[in-house]
């Protein structure tokens, strides 16, 4: 009897004892933290990745290299982060700058450097919509499954007439295993979402900071073209 009662406690007898609309719950939330582990693991490494893309271009920006020069060492490659920021830039530059006003080209490349980091910032946030989703809807999810099995649970009471605990705490249980997993998925998913959220925005403005400095350089080469 004893080693029933602890079957039917164990999280695996909890889970298949379980009303079906508990059961989808628990399966849907083990599902969901299995996919929040997943966008964690890929935002961390590429976060680290584009770190040390930028690392390796700032490096090579700074040397003093003609921006043409740099540009072609780039050309036929997938830039990523600041190197894309800066191709798109170049890429505007090469086109049009000498049959454009200075004003009208610099508004123009503003506009196409606000597009990039724009599209890099976008790749930088990708999935983390998912974790803030999970972080606040999961709780809710799993106070769902509890509430269902919790009903269950005093309907089996009510028509055992027996309100002994061993009768209660299984369907007691499995109701609150829900909410245990809600949590489970939510807690990560939250605390991941803050501190990657924070990484993507100081990565963005590493992107606009770098963006406004190309303006600020192509800005002074047109005037110096200009002026000879």
């Amino acid at each position: 009897m004893e080693a029933a009662a602890g079957h039917e406690l164990s999280l695996i007898g909890l889970f298949m004892q379980a009303d079906w609309v508990v059961k989808t719950v628990m399966v849907g939330l083990v599902l969901a933290s299995v996919w929040c582990w997943a966008i964690i693991a890929n935002r961390i490494a590429t976060f680290a990745s584009t770190r040390r893309a930028m690392a390796v271009f700032d490096k090579a920006f700074a040397s003093g290299k003609p921006l043409a020069e740099l540009k072609r060492d780039y050309e036929g490659k997938h830039p990523t982060a600041l190197a894309a920021v800066f191709m798109a830039g170049m890429d505007e530059w090469e086109k049009s700058h000498a049959a454009s006003a200075a004003g009208s080209l610099q508004s123009r490349l503003e506009i196409v450097l606000d597009l990039a980091v724009a599209e890099e910032s976008a790749e930088l946030e990708k999935r983390l919509g998912f974790l803030a989703t999970i972080g606040s809807a999961g709780p809710f999810v799993g106070l769902f499954g509890t509430v269902w099995g919790i009903m269950n649970a005093f309907t089996a009471i009510a028509a055992a007439e027996n309100t002994s605990l061993a009768v209660v705490a299984p369907g007691i249980a499995e109701a609150l295993f829900a909410t245990a997993l809600g949590l489970l998925a939510a807690i990560p998913a939250v605390v991941a979402y803050n501190k990657l959220s924070a990484d993507a925005g100081k990565l963005t403005a590493r992107l606009e900071g770098f963006a406004d400095r190309l303006t600020a350089l192509l800005s002074r080469q047109l005037d110096a073209g200009r002026a000879a």
